[in-house]
Protein backbone atom coordinates (compact mmCIF):
# COMPACT_ATOMS: atom_id res chain seq x y z
CA UNK A 1 0.00 0.00 0.00
CA UNK A 2 1.23 3.61 -0.50
CA UNK A 3 3.41 5.09 2.24
CA UNK A 4 1.67 7.35 4.74
CA UNK A 5 3.25 10.11 6.78
CA UNK A 6 3.73 9.34 10.49
CA UNK A 7 0.85 10.57 12.64
CA UNK A 8 0.96 11.90 16.23
CA UNK A 9 -0.45 9.50 18.83
CA UNK A 10 0.87 10.90 22.09
CA UNK A 11 3.25 13.32 23.78
CA UNK A 12 6.64 12.89 25.42
CA UNK A 13 7.21 14.45 28.87
CA UNK A 14 9.11 17.30 27.15
CA UNK A 15 6.12 18.06 24.94
CA UNK A 16 7.43 16.55 21.72
CA UNK A 17 4.96 14.37 19.80
CA UNK A 18 5.15 10.59 19.74
CA UNK A 19 4.63 9.60 16.11
CA UNK A 20 3.41 6.35 14.61
CA UNK A 21 3.86 4.83 11.14
CA UNK A 22 2.64 1.58 9.61
CA UNK A 23 3.89 -0.98 7.11
CA UNK A 24 1.64 -3.49 5.38
CA UNK A 25 2.31 -6.24 2.86
CA UNK A 26 3.09 -9.92 2.34
CA UNK A 27 0.75 -10.94 5.15
CA UNK A 28 2.22 -8.52 7.69
CA UNK A 29 0.86 -5.44 9.39
CA UNK A 30 3.47 -3.59 11.45
CA UNK A 31 2.97 -0.46 13.56
CA UNK A 32 6.07 1.42 14.74
CA UNK A 33 6.43 4.30 17.21
CA UNK A 34 9.05 7.03 17.19
CA UNK A 35 9.37 6.39 20.94
CA UNK A 36 12.08 3.75 21.27
CA UNK A 37 11.64 2.71 17.61
CA UNK A 38 9.06 0.38 19.19
CA UNK A 39 7.28 -2.34 17.24
CA UNK A 40 3.91 -1.55 18.77
CA UNK A 41 1.94 -4.14 16.82
CA UNK A 42 2.96 -6.97 14.52
CA UNK A 43 0.14 -8.95 12.90
CA UNK A 44 0.53 -11.97 10.65
CA UNK A 45 -2.53 -12.45 8.43
CA UNK A 46 -4.46 -10.22 10.81
CA UNK A 47 -3.53 -12.05 14.01
CA UNK A 48 -1.33 -10.41 16.69
CA UNK A 49 2.05 -12.00 17.34
CA UNK A 50 3.54 -9.61 19.93
CA UNK A 51 2.67 -7.80 23.14
CA UNK A 52 1.73 -4.17 22.52
CA UNK A 53 0.07 -1.33 24.38
CA UNK A 54 -2.99 0.64 23.27
CA UNK A 55 -1.78 3.69 25.20
CA UNK A 56 1.55 4.89 23.73
CA UNK A 57 2.37 6.67 26.99
CA UNK A 58 2.82 3.26 28.62
CA UNK A 59 6.07 3.00 26.65
CA UNK A 60 7.49 6.12 28.28
CA UNK A 61 7.91 4.64 31.76
CA UNK A 62 6.07 1.39 32.30
CA UNK A 63 6.89 -1.23 29.69
CA UNK A 64 9.95 -3.48 30.08
CA UNK A 65 11.43 -2.39 26.72
CA UNK A 66 8.38 -3.90 24.95
CA UNK A 67 9.16 -3.97 21.21
CA UNK A 68 11.92 -1.38 21.55
CA UNK A 69 15.44 -1.02 20.24
CA UNK A 70 17.67 -1.30 23.30
CA UNK A 71 21.16 0.15 23.63
CA UNK A 72 23.72 1.62 23.74
CA UNK A 73 24.59 -1.77 25.23
CA UNK A 74 21.82 -4.36 25.41
CA UNK A 75 21.74 -6.83 28.30
CA UNK A 76 23.95 -6.45 31.37
CA UNK A 77 27.26 -4.91 32.32
CA UNK A 78 28.53 -6.05 35.72
CA UNK A 79 28.64 -3.32 38.35
CA UNK A 80 27.94 -0.70 35.68
CA UNK A 81 31.67 -0.47 34.96
CA UNK A 82 33.99 -1.10 32.03
CA UNK A 83 37.45 0.01 30.90
CA UNK A 84 38.29 1.02 27.34
CA UNK A 85 41.74 2.09 26.16
CA UNK A 86 42.82 2.48 29.79
CA UNK A 87 39.93 4.75 30.74
CA UNK A 88 37.33 3.53 33.25
CA UNK A 89 33.67 4.38 32.76
CA UNK A 90 30.83 4.31 35.27
CA UNK A 91 27.29 3.61 34.05
CA UNK A 92 23.97 3.73 35.92
CA UNK A 93 23.33 0.52 37.89
CA UNK A 94 19.66 0.40 37.00
CA UNK A 95 19.06 -3.26 37.83
CA UNK A 96 18.74 -3.67 41.60
CA UNK A 97 21.77 -1.43 42.07
CA UNK A 98 24.02 -4.26 40.89
CA UNK A 99 24.25 -4.05 37.10
CA UNK A 100 23.74 -1.78 34.14
CA UNK A 101 20.87 -3.15 32.06
CA UNK A 102 19.81 -2.34 28.47
CA UNK A 103 21.69 0.95 28.27
CA UNK A 104 20.43 2.55 31.47
CA UNK A 105 17.26 4.01 32.92
CA UNK A 106 16.25 5.49 29.57
CA UNK A 107 18.76 3.88 27.21
CA UNK A 108 17.49 4.09 23.64
CA UNK A 109 14.12 2.51 24.42
CA UNK A 110 12.67 5.58 26.17
CA UNK A 111 14.04 8.20 23.78
CA UNK A 112 12.04 9.75 20.98
CA UNK A 113 13.60 8.79 17.65
CA UNK A 114 13.09 10.63 14.35
CA UNK A 115 11.35 9.16 11.34
CA UNK A 116 13.90 9.87 8.60
CA UNK A 117 12.06 8.05 5.82
CA UNK A 118 8.77 6.22 5.34
CA UNK A 119 8.36 4.25 2.09
CA UNK A 120 5.87 1.66 0.84
CA UNK A 121 7.68 -1.33 2.36
CA UNK A 122 10.20 0.19 4.75
CA UNK A 123 10.72 2.95 7.26
CA UNK A 124 13.86 4.37 8.84
CA UNK A 125 14.31 6.00 12.24
CA UNK A 126 17.38 7.76 13.59
CA UNK A 127 18.64 8.73 17.00
CA UNK A 128 21.75 10.66 18.08
CA UNK A 129 23.02 9.76 21.54
CA UNK A 130 25.10 12.52 23.09
CA UNK A 131 28.68 12.03 24.24
CA UNK A 132 28.38 10.97 27.88
CA UNK A 133 24.71 9.95 27.67
CA UNK A 134 24.10 7.26 30.32
CA UNK A 135 27.86 7.41 30.97
CA UNK A 136 29.04 6.14 27.57
CA UNK A 137 31.87 7.84 25.65
CA UNK A 138 31.28 9.32 22.21
CA UNK A 139 28.30 10.73 20.39
CA UNK A 140 26.58 7.86 18.59
CA UNK A 141 24.47 8.16 15.45
CA UNK A 142 22.07 5.22 15.24
CA UNK A 143 19.71 4.16 12.47
CA UNK A 144 17.01 1.51 12.51
CA UNK A 145 15.33 0.42 9.29
CA UNK A 146 12.32 -1.88 9.40
CA UNK A 147 11.48 -3.46 6.06
CA UNK A 148 9.06 -6.07 4.78
CA UNK A 149 11.58 -8.48 3.28
CA UNK A 150 9.28 -11.10 1.77
CA UNK A 151 6.25 -13.19 2.68
CA UNK A 152 5.77 -12.96 6.44
CA UNK A 153 9.24 -11.45 6.94
CA UNK A 154 10.11 -8.27 8.83
CA UNK A 155 13.78 -7.25 8.76
CA UNK A 156 15.41 -4.77 11.14
CA UNK A 157 18.76 -3.31 10.08
CA UNK A 158 20.62 -1.45 12.84
CA UNK A 159 23.69 0.68 12.21
CA UNK A 160 25.77 3.04 14.34
CA UNK A 161 28.79 5.34 14.04
CA UNK A 162 30.69 7.04 16.87
CA UNK A 163 32.85 10.10 17.47
CA UNK A 164 34.99 8.36 20.13
CA UNK A 165 35.91 4.77 20.97
CA UNK A 166 32.87 3.25 22.67
CA UNK A 167 30.95 0.00 23.08
CA UNK A 168 27.81 -0.85 21.12
CA UNK A 169 25.37 -3.74 21.36
CA UNK A 170 21.91 -3.14 19.87
CA UNK A 171 18.93 -5.47 19.66
CA UNK A 172 15.16 -5.47 19.45
CA UNK A 173 13.26 -6.45 22.59
CA UNK A 174 9.92 -7.61 21.18
CA UNK A 175 7.86 -10.01 23.31
CA UNK A 176 6.32 -12.83 21.26
CA UNK A 177 3.33 -15.03 22.01
CA UNK A 178 1.92 -17.16 19.18
CA UNK A 179 -1.29 -17.86 21.14
CA UNK A 180 -2.56 -14.31 21.62
CA UNK A 181 -6.31 -13.77 21.17
CA UNK A 182 -7.42 -11.54 18.26
CA UNK A 183 -7.53 -8.46 20.49
CA UNK A 184 -4.02 -9.21 21.78
CA UNK A 185 -4.96 -9.41 25.47
CA UNK A 186 -5.00 -11.22 27.86
CA UNK A 187 -1.82 -13.09 26.97
CA UNK A 188 -1.75 -16.79 27.86
CA UNK A 189 1.27 -18.47 29.44
CA UNK A 190 4.13 -19.54 27.17
CA UNK A 191 4.40 -23.04 28.67
CA UNK A 192 3.14 -24.67 25.46
CA UNK A 193 5.56 -22.79 23.24
CA UNK A 194 8.34 -24.86 21.72
CA UNK A 195 11.78 -23.34 21.08
CA UNK A 196 14.72 -24.49 19.01
CA UNK A 197 18.11 -22.72 19.23
CA UNK A 198 20.97 -23.96 16.98
CA UNK A 199 23.66 -23.24 19.58
CA UNK A 200 26.34 -25.65 20.76
CA UNK A 201 27.25 -23.48 23.76
CA UNK A 202 25.75 -20.98 26.20
CA UNK A 203 26.99 -18.49 28.81
CA UNK A 204 26.52 -19.59 32.43
CA UNK A 205 25.58 -16.74 34.78
CA UNK A 206 25.90 -15.90 38.46
CA UNK A 207 23.07 -14.98 40.84
CA UNK A 208 22.90 -11.48 39.30
CA UNK A 209 22.48 -12.93 35.78
CA UNK A 210 26.02 -11.80 34.85
CA UNK A 211 28.08 -14.19 32.70
CA UNK A 212 30.81 -15.93 34.65
CA UNK A 213 33.16 -15.82 31.65
CA UNK A 214 32.77 -19.50 30.86
CA UNK A 215 31.53 -20.58 27.44
CA UNK A 216 29.93 -23.93 28.27
CA UNK A 217 28.70 -26.70 25.96
CA UNK A 218 24.95 -27.25 25.98
CA UNK A 219 25.28 -31.01 25.48
CA UNK A 220 23.90 -32.92 28.45
CA UNK A 221 22.28 -29.83 30.03
CA UNK A 222 18.79 -28.33 30.00
CA UNK A 223 20.22 -25.63 27.73
CA UNK A 224 20.49 -28.03 24.83
CA UNK A 225 17.74 -26.58 22.66
CA UNK A 226 19.14 -27.86 19.37
CA UNK A 227 16.00 -29.95 19.05
CA UNK A 228 12.50 -28.53 19.54
CA UNK A 229 11.91 -28.23 23.29
CA UNK A 230 8.71 -27.34 25.12
CA UNK A 231 9.33 -24.46 27.50
CA UNK A 232 7.01 -25.75 30.20
CA UNK A 233 8.13 -24.48 33.59
CA UNK A 234 11.78 -24.03 32.57
CA UNK A 235 13.32 -20.62 33.31
CA UNK A 236 15.42 -18.86 30.70
CA UNK A 237 17.30 -15.57 30.75
CA UNK A 238 20.49 -16.77 29.10
CA UNK A 239 22.69 -16.05 26.10
CA UNK A 240 23.20 -18.86 23.61
CA UNK A 241 26.42 -18.78 21.59
CA UNK A 242 26.03 -18.89 17.81
CA UNK A 243 29.63 -18.04 16.93
CA UNK A 244 32.57 -15.87 17.90
CA UNK A 245 31.91 -12.98 15.52
CA UNK A 246 29.21 -11.07 13.72
CA UNK A 247 28.49 -12.51 10.28
CA UNK A 248 27.69 -10.58 7.11
CA UNK A 249 24.25 -12.06 6.40
CA UNK A 250 21.60 -13.23 8.86
CA UNK A 251 21.36 -16.94 9.59
CA UNK A 252 18.81 -18.85 11.69
CA UNK A 253 19.27 -18.24 15.43
CA UNK A 254 15.96 -19.53 16.77
CA UNK A 255 12.59 -21.04 15.94
CA UNK A 256 9.35 -20.89 17.93
CA UNK A 257 6.10 -22.82 17.57
CA UNK A 258 3.22 -23.44 19.97
CA UNK A 259 0.68 -26.18 20.54
CA UNK A 260 -2.62 -24.78 19.30
CA UNK A 261 -1.10 -22.35 16.80
CA UNK A 262 -0.59 -22.81 13.08
CA UNK A 263 2.18 -20.18 13.00
CA UNK A 264 5.94 -20.71 13.24
CA UNK A 265 8.42 -17.90 13.93
CA UNK A 266 11.98 -18.19 12.68
CA UNK A 267 14.46 -15.57 13.85
CA UNK A 268 17.53 -14.88 11.74
CA UNK A 269 20.38 -12.55 12.69
CA UNK A 270 24.01 -11.59 12.20
CA UNK A 271 24.90 -11.38 15.91
CA UNK A 272 27.15 -13.90 17.69
CA UNK A 273 24.62 -14.68 20.46
CA UNK A 274 20.90 -14.73 21.17
CA UNK A 275 19.37 -14.09 24.57
CA UNK A 276 16.35 -16.26 25.35
CA UNK A 277 14.14 -14.61 27.96
CA UNK A 278 10.95 -16.14 29.35
CA UNK A 279 9.25 -12.91 30.46
CA UNK A 280 9.45 -13.82 34.14
CA UNK A 281 9.43 -10.14 35.20
CA UNK A 282 6.46 -9.05 33.08
CA UNK A 283 4.05 -8.89 36.03
CA UNK A 284 6.23 -6.26 37.75
CA UNK A 285 5.56 -3.70 35.00
CA UNK A 286 2.07 -3.02 36.35
CA UNK A 287 0.44 -3.39 32.94
CA UNK A 288 -1.81 -6.35 33.64
CA UNK A 289 0.49 -8.99 32.15
CA UNK A 290 1.16 -12.11 34.16
CA UNK A 291 4.69 -13.48 34.42
CA UNK A 292 5.87 -15.70 31.56
CA UNK A 293 3.16 -14.66 29.11
CA UNK A 294 5.59 -13.82 26.31
CA UNK A 295 9.16 -14.66 25.33
CA UNK A 296 12.00 -12.72 23.75
CA UNK A 297 14.70 -13.88 21.36
CA UNK A 298 17.25 -11.05 21.41
CA UNK A 299 20.17 -11.40 18.95
CA UNK A 300 23.13 -9.49 20.39
CA UNK A 301 26.77 -9.39 21.41
CA UNK A 302 27.84 -11.39 24.44
CA UNK A 303 26.47 -9.84 27.66
CA UNK A 304 29.12 -8.05 29.76
CA UNK A 305 31.55 -8.41 26.84
CA UNK A 306 33.64 -5.35 27.84
CA UNK A 307 34.62 -7.11 31.08
CA UNK A 308 35.61 -10.46 29.56
CA UNK A 309 38.70 -10.46 27.32
CA UNK A 310 37.76 -13.92 26.07
CA UNK A 311 34.43 -12.72 24.66
CA UNK A 312 34.09 -11.20 21.18
CA UNK A 313 34.75 -7.46 21.27
CA UNK A 314 31.85 -4.98 21.32
CA UNK A 315 34.13 -1.97 20.76
CA UNK A 316 33.29 0.52 18.03
CA UNK A 317 35.83 3.14 16.94
CA UNK A 318 35.54 6.32 14.89
CA UNK A 319 35.48 5.54 11.17
CA UNK A 320 33.91 2.11 11.74
CA UNK A 321 30.26 1.19 11.21
CA UNK A 322 28.36 -1.07 13.55
CA UNK A 323 25.81 -3.23 11.72
CA UNK A 324 23.33 -5.78 12.98
CA UNK A 325 20.46 -7.41 11.06
CA UNK A 326 17.51 -9.19 12.66
CA UNK A 327 14.75 -10.85 10.65
CA UNK A 328 11.48 -12.20 12.00
CA UNK A 329 9.99 -14.69 9.56
CA UNK A 330 6.48 -16.00 10.11
CA UNK A 331 5.07 -19.01 8.26
CA UNK A 332 1.89 -21.05 8.37
CA UNK A 333 2.40 -24.58 9.64
CA UNK A 334 0.25 -27.66 10.14
CA UNK A 335 -1.94 -27.02 13.18
CA UNK A 336 -0.32 -28.41 16.32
Amino acid sequence: MPARDPVPVGTMPDGRPILEARLEGDGLGVTVLSLGAVIRRLDFHGHPMVLGRDDPHDYVAKTPQCGAIVGRFANRIAGGRFTLDGISYELPRNEAGRAHLHGGSRGFSRRNWTFADVADRSLTLTYRAADGEEGYPGALDVTCTYAIAGPGALRATLTAATTKPTIVNLTNHTYFNLLLPPEGFPAPAIDDHVVEIPADAYLPVDEAQIPTGEIAPVAGTRFDLRRPTRIGAQAFDHAFVLGRETVAEPRPVGRVTAAGSDVALTVLATAPAVQVYDGAQLAKAGLGYAARTALCLEPEAFPDAPNHPGFPSAVLRPGETYRQIIEYRFTKETTR
